[in-house]
């Protein structure tokens, strides 16, 4: 159990000191998983950069997916229900998802590009994994841009979405795998839904600390520090 994404960001941290030797790339996918980046990338002293990616959404029922996109159009579909969709559904769907994920980039990164991925070694993280359509669609992102090693992260995750993610991503680390996963908020003493300003102000004093690395942070300055 986490207090909070800033402790649950604190243990991940933790446990991926080791890859600090790597000189990894530290990506959150927004909107969650950006404090659990911040968190990491100041622990190993990583670059860290936004990488967007959304669910598809059912109809009818949007906490439920069909599959995920990242920016750069990679795709992920859970077949069978892609399928009782129809084409026409699953296209606008993503049509829609490509729309608000522009607009993320746009907001939360000012419309710059991802950080060139070639040859790195890339830490891909969330606050949690629920079916895990998101991040294969991010893995798939990194595996295009020629990634050399992908490590995907994260609090929690289900053991079967972690044995999944064992088969795509080259290394695995999830701190809490509960044996009966309903919701990534389950493992989470306070949660809350993240806002594209609270995701700026995490930027903001993540920039901060790495160009002001001589002087200490002044104590209460930041909710993340």
């Amino acid at each position: 159990m986490f207090r909070d994404r800033k402790d649950a960001g604190l243990k991940l941290a933790e446990a991926l000191k080791p890859y600090r030797k790597h000189d990894p790339l530290v990506l959150a996918i927004p909107r969650g998983g950006v404090e659990i980046g911040f968190h990491v990338a100041l622990a190993l002293d990583a670059p860290f950069a936004i990488l967007v990616a959304r669910k598809l959404p059912l109809p009818g029922d949007p906490e439920a997916g069909f599959g995920a996109v990242a920016e750069d159009g990679s795709t992920f579909l859970i077949e069978p229900l892609a399928a009782t969709l129809g084409s026409a559904v699953v296209d606008e769907t993503i049509r829609r998802q490509r729309e608000e994920i522009r607009r993320r980039i746009e907001v939360l990164r000012a419309g710059e590009p991802l950080p060139s991925l070639r040859d790195r070694a890339v830490i891909v993280l969330d606050d949690g994994i629920a079916m895990g359509s998101t991040i294969r669609a991010a893995i798939a992102l990194c595996r295009n841009q020629k990634a050399q090693r992908i490590i995907a992260a994260a609090p929690v995750a289900s053991p079967t979405t972690t044995e999944d993610l064992k088969r795509i991503a080259d290394e695995v680390v999830i701190l809490e795998k509960p044996r009966f996963f309903r919701a990534v908020a389950q493992v989470y003493e306070h949660w809350h839904d993240v806002s594209d300003e609270e995701v700026l102000r995490i930027m903001d004093e993540y920039r901060r600390r790495k160009v002001d690395v001589e002087r200490p942070p002044q104590r209460g300055r930041s909710p993340w520090a």
